[in-house]
């Protein structure tokens, strides 16, 4: 009986590694916009610069809760 050749996954390990660096340099923006106070100028900060920082950390806890299983998507 003839094996059939195993599969690799040479694809989805290349999909993985192109996927990674995306992230990685969507991070790097993030940290970047961090230290410039997430675009706010300090002297002139306002309730709508606090609202749109609530609203980056929100969306940054929904990722942060999935990647670590905390929040709702604890096991």
């Amino acid at each position: 009986m003839a094996r059939k050749p195993a599969r690799t996954n040479d694809a989805a390990l290349a999909a993985f590694i192109a996927k990674k660096a995306e992230i990685d340099a969507m991070l790097a923006r993030l940290q970047a916009f961090s230290e410039d106070h997430f675009g706010a100028d300090p002297e002139r900060l306002n309730w709508s610069d606090l609202g749109s920082l609530e609203y980056q950390a929100h969306l940054l806890k929904q990722i942060s809760d999935f990647a670590f299983r905390e929040g709702e998507h604890a096991a």
